[in-house]
């Protein structure tokens, strides 16, 4: 396997901090934090360049806030001059990891997404009879630390951009407890192993994808399920063989007790493909896509929202048309003819 080495130069470049600072600046321009960055753009990249250089950076502390919808999360927002270290590093790193993953693995990837999975399901699952649902258990919080390390070095032997993805896990906050215990673990080792990674970094989405990225391949070149989508901890696996997937939950089970990993006792299941299946806010049944009720209710409230901060002068009508036109065009991936006529018609 190809090990990366010089690129830390790449990283450190003017230029790439520069590209840096405005992909972190995407859609938040006006914040007071980017307002005050941009101010002294240069002085403050040049800065940033220097620390990286000398070994002196280290990363500020998180915001933290909790959401509870579609599930109840913690998200970590880094300072925004973390943010575009952050993205300096994926700008020279993800393009080497970018070559390993496979291309039915959708989230947190330039030109996959949502939609993109929703359509692959669909057809695996149109074409199978059966379907075996997975997701892991509290996926982000439970990632290992010494592992994750493991895999990226892997692929990258640069001691400096080593140094440098080694800081940024290592000051990850402090996430959702998770004690599990595997083979092997004495009573304090859920206690004694870094875990978590911060769900609100770009670095962190990256480095989910890592994490399971040896999954993918075990999946695809030893199961031989062919039939097969992960959007970031939510998998599946489609065929006509009960027996096929019977066995292959076992097997995950097992290769993933080696990343320190389970999968969700309840929510991981094998089922018809006829009784319809929940994927990204949809249910997918043989000849029909609906919109989940839960993911209505979430559009709804939503769009009340902003209708009351439209009528309270909080918002323009241009943003409220552009969440009305965005919630619309995520409806046209289902079945919702009437119902984005009713949503189009708040925009008349």
């Amino acid at each position: 396997m190809k090990r990366y080495g010089n690129l830390w130069q790449e990283i450190v470049d003017f230029g790439n901090l520069l590209s840096a600072a405005k992909l972190a600046q995407k859609g938040k321009r006006f914040r007071h934090n980017v307002l005050a960055f941009n101010y002294n753009l240069e002085r403050e990249l040049f800065k940033l360049k220097e620390e990286l250089e000398s070994k002196t950076y280290r990363p500020g502390p998180y915001k933290t806030f909790e959401i509870v919808e579609p599930k109840r999360r913690l998200i970590s927002a880094a300072p925004y001059r973390d943010r575009v270290v952050h993205h300096a590093l994926c700008n020279i790193v993800v393009p080497i990891f970018e070559r390993t993953f496979i291309h039915d693995s959708y989230a947190n990837r330039i030109g996959f997404g949502t939609h993109r999975a929703l359509r692959r399901f669909t057809n695996f699952a149109r074409s199978s009879r059966y379907i075996l649902q997975c997701d892991i258990k509290k996926y982000f919080p439970s990632i290992d630390h010494e592992i994750l390390k493991l895999l990226v070095r892997h692929k990258i032997k640069c001691p400096d951009t080593l140094w440098l993805i080694d800081t940024i896990i290592d000051n990850s906050n402090p996430q959702q407890s998770v004690v599990e215990y595997f083979p092997g673990d004495d009573l304090l080792s859920p206690l004694s192993r870094r875990r978590g990674l911060p769900i609100g970094n770009l670095s962190s989405q990256f480095f989910a994808n890592v994490y399971l990225n040896g999954f993918d391949h075990f999946v695809l070149e030893q199961l031989k399920i062919s039939k097969y989508v992960r959007y970031v901890d939510d998998f599946v696996f489609c065929s006509n063989d009960r027996l096929l997937l019977q066995d292959a939950r076992l097997a995950v089970e097992e290769y993933l007790v080696k990343l320190r990993l389970k999968i969700h006792p309840i929510k991981s299941q094998l089922f018809e493909t006829k009784e319809g299946a929940n994927f990204l806010g949809f249910r997918v049944f043989p000849d029909t896509i609906r919109v989940r009720q839960e993911s209505l209710r979430r559009g709804r409230r939503r769009l009340r929202r902003l209708q009351r901060e439209y009528a309270n002068g909080e918002i323009e009508l241009a943003k409220l048309s552009r969440s009305v036109q965005s919630w619309v065009a995520h409806l046209e991936h289902g079945n919702t003819w009437n119902l984005r006529q009713i949503m189009l018609t708040l925009l008349s």
